[in-house]
């Protein structure tokens, strides 16, 4: 049996090492954390165009997996699609670079919702601007019904400032990524006016819409009276790009009407169909609605 003197002294052994142990931890830890200080320090030191840009290669090139049983094969189905595929797992976990570059495009993603078309980009296109009954961004996000209609009052105000009984009403409006907007605008709104244009097909005026969404485009075609109307409208952003941008168009619009009524180019962005394209491939898809008098699954293309 040990005496009591020999378990005094075993427990002031193990205390001792106790100390010596956390001492060796502290220090190692106030080493860690300066040493994480300096890589911080230098990183923020750098240049921007000496920072690695995570989103330069795009997911279909993207490949970090540590074995493949046919890589070229493989490579050549990742090439279809721009969804996370190939970026490889550290244990359960993502890799640091994948993981990066979802938090990066998930910001680019949030950034195209939430931000508004700048009064600069409005002012160089010459659109005026005209607000659905949303007050605010909140408002569109909760309440769809709000963004496809408009007060009285700016009914009255766009039917005052707009050619009224117009062939074709081409307008932007924001929807779900303002992004979209102001980075297709620019190339697709001239080419579409200019296709109809060369035509012979009467054009109302151009303008903006705030807070909108896709049917509010019923409303504008029942106060101007146009025959075929068209909003361009950003889209709700993915983790692919927060660019894109469609067309909706339809026939005789009124309020209510059905979703099956609407005719739609879609994906327009600079990795999809370029803007430009999309632009005179819209003009000719409307030219075609004028002369069916139907749009969406009546019209037969």
């Amino acid at each position: 049996m040990i005496s009591e003197n020999e378990l005094k002294g075993l427990i002031e052994k193990v205390i001792a090492e106790m100390g010596t142990n956390q001492n060796s931890s502290s220090a190692s830890n106030q080493q860690s954390t300066t040493n994480n200080a300096n890589n911080t320090d230098t990183v923020s030191n750098l240049p921007d165009d000496q920072l690695k840009d995570i989103t330069a290669i795009k997911m279909q090139d993207y490949f970090d997996m540590d074995t493949c049983v046919n890589k070229e094969e493989y490579l050549k189905y990742k090439a279809k699609t721009p969804a996370r595929l190939g970026i490889g797992r550290a244990g359960l976990r993502m890799k640091t670079e994948p993981l990066l570059r979802y938090r990066a495009d998930h910001a680019v993603a949030m950034d195209a919702v939430f931000s508004d078309v700048s009064e600069d980009f409005l002012k160089e296109m010459n659109l005026k601007t005209y607000q659905t009954l949303c007050d605010n961004k909140d408002v569109f996000l909760t309440r769809p019904d709000l963004g496809r209609n408009f007060s009285e009052e700016t009914l009255a105000e766009m039917k005052k400032d707009c050619e009224n009984n117009p062939t074709v009403q081409v307008y932007v409006s924001d929807g779900l990524s303002s992004t979209a907007i102001e980075a297709n605008i620019r190339d697709t709104l001239p080419a579409i006016i200019n296709g109809l244009k060369s035509e012979g097909v009467k054009v109302g005026t151009p303008f903006f819409v705030k807070y909108g969404r896709v049917a509010a485009e019923d409303a504008v075609a029942a106060n101007l009276n146009a025959e075929v109307t068209c909003v361009l409208i950003g889209e709700r952003p993915g983790l692919a790009t927060g660019e894109s941008m469609s067309a909706y168009m339809i026939y005789k619009g009124y309020p209510g009407a059905p979703e099956a009524k609407r005719t739609v180019v879609s994906n327009i962005h600079k990795n999809g169909t370029p803007a430009a394209e999309a632009g005179a491939h819209i003009a000719g898809v409307i030219k075609k609605i004028l002369d069916a008098k139907a749009s969406g699954v009546d019209l037969k293309l």
